[in-house]
């Protein structure tokens, strides 16, 4: 396992999520003294309580003084581990899935896409997201509260080198999707059921490299509007498109 520097993590569902996922994590819950506990406060206290961790409460003034970021907290705050990376080996091997499913981030560097992809990906029921360690963002507390805490539903896979990982995936009978504004097929004109695939996206800024799309089996585009889509949103249409076809290929044939 990879990891990488993060400490706080903030507001109601994100450390709702971590508490319910992965506890481990947490090493302390700082509420804001005198806040509303509406049902999901409740669930975070007794989720501390149940797993022994220590809860602090600090008034504004506190909370503000400690967490200088300032960010929207909604009065609660958790004192985390590092989010822990997986290595791709680990990912082909302990998934058995009949196929698999990941989404590839070519040099994606804004944090809030970024956490919208990852929380998009897990929310399909994808197996994995995989960034690069270069020009790229890393999950942080942002992320990770962006994400709402979906962070800790699916694996994230760092690489050195998204090429050369490819390159392992590919001997692994996956198949490369690349998207591409100049591409012939629309992106769901596509067969994503009958096959382990990799879904690349690219940077914000530049798309995917030509090293990347050299390596693509296929490249789609959202036709015309692909310009007026972020690379999050762009995702989450390909991302629903083949979860839908996979659902239907999966629905019982009625009699």
């Amino acid at each position: 396992m990879q990891k990488v520097e993060n400490t706080y993590v903030y507001g109601k569902n994100p450390v709702y999520e971590i508490l319910l996922k992965n506890p481990k994590r947490v090493n302390k819950i700082y509420f804001q003294n005198g806040i509303f506990f509406d049902n999901r406060l409740k669930r975070i206290n007794d989720l501390a309580f149940q797993n022994r961790i220590q809860v602090q409460y600090l008034n504004l003034q506190k909370f503000n003084d400690y967490f200088e970021e300032k960010p929207n907290f909604q009065g609660v705050v958790a004192s985390v581990s590092p989010v822990e990376y997986l290595e791709l080996s680990d990912f082909l091997e302990k998934n058995s899935k009949d196929y698999k499913r990941l989404v590839i981030l070519d040099s994606v560097e804004d944090p809030h896409n970024l956490g919208a992809i990852i929380r998009t990906t897990a929310a399909a029921g994808f197996d994995a997201v995989m960034v690069s360690n270069h020009r790229a963002a890393a999950v942080t507390a942002l992320v990770e509260k962006i994400s709402s805490g979906a962070v800790n539903h699916i694996p994230i896979i760092k690489t050195t080198s998204l090429s050369a990982s490819i390159d392992i995936l590919k001997k692994h009978d996956f198949w490369v999707i690349a998207t591409q504004m100049e591409a012939k097929d629309n992106y769901y004109e596509i067969d994503y059921t009958n096959m382990n695939f990799a879904l690349v996206m690219g940077s914000e800024g530049k798309g995917i490299s030509k090293t990347i799309l050299n390596k693509a089996d296929f490249t789609v585009k959202l036709e015309s509007n692909f310009e007026s889509l972020n690379v999050s949103a762009a995702a989450a249409v390909i991302i629903y498109e083949a979860k839908r076809q996979i659902e239907i290929k999966q629905k019982p044939k009625s009699l």
